[in-house]
């Protein structure tokens, strides 16, 4: 089992899962060596908890609703490039892991892997150092993480955005709302990602978010939000 230095205050864990009971059961596993000072369920909720709480790391799901577990990474390192990141997911996909590793020092976990497995994650990722979960094979990481680059130029945050909620479902006056934007301006970006992906129709803009990890064939849309949300 992983160790720790006894020589520190103990980092302090923030969990994002949109799955209530896998969350819970992590906070129980996690809590007999760490504190965990809240629970989150999806990815804007999770930025809000971040710069608020202000933990020393984050366990993250990666296709988590509203905004993905990569996006709010990417926004709250740019606000708290200290906070420690450990991505889960069920996808042993190498370009996942190589985007993740685009953050630094992180950790790649598999969602079925032992309890062992995260600790020591979380051992590696607090010296400085990544760890992917072995499961996650690639022949070339430097072609992986080339692709994962080539995704982050394709798309700007907003258009990634647009397209994670289109793709989960949500009609385009609750995208317009979430984002404080307007309907004319959701269709706007969405016909250009379209144009620019080459995509025909609706299922290939799904499609592309699904192979993309912008959402996860085992997630279910959030509960629509009752008033907008506005970007930070």
């Amino acid at each position: 089992m992983a160790t720790f230095p006894t020589d520190r205050i103990q980092p302090r864990f923030l969990i994002a899962d949109d799955h209530t009971i896998f969350a819970e059961a992590l906070r129980v596993f996690l809590e007999r060596k760490y504190p965990v000072i809240g629970v989150v369920g999806d990815g804007r909720a999770l930025i809000e908890a971040a710069l608020r709480l202000r933990p020393e790391v984050i366990i993250v799901d990666v296709g988590m609703p509203v905004l993905n577990g990569f996006d709010a990474a990417r926004r709250i390192n740019e606000d708290s490039p200290n906070v420690k990141f450990i991505f889960l997911t069920m996808q042993a996909d190498p370009n996942l892991a190589a985007a993740a590793l685009g953050l630094g020092a992180v950790g790649f976990v598999l969602k079925h892997s032992a309890g062992a497995e995260l600790l020591t994650a979380i051992d590696r990722v607090l010296h400085g150092k990544s760890y992917v979960s072995p499961k996650v094979r690639t022949d070339d990481w430097v072609a992986a993480r080339s692709r994962a680059r080539q995704f982050a130029r394709e798309l700007s945050p907003r258009q990634r955005e647009i397209v994670q909620l289109y793709a989960e479902g949500r009609p385009i006056k609750e995208i317009a709302a979430l984002l404080n934007l307007s309907e004319k301006t959701v269709e706007f970006h969405k016909h250009h990602v379209m144009e620019a992906l080459n995509l025909k129709s609706n299922a290939g803009l799904i499609l592309y978010a699904l192979k993309q990890g912008l959402i996860s064939t085992d997630s279910e849309p959030s509960a629509r939000a009752n008033t907008p949300h506005h970007r930070k």
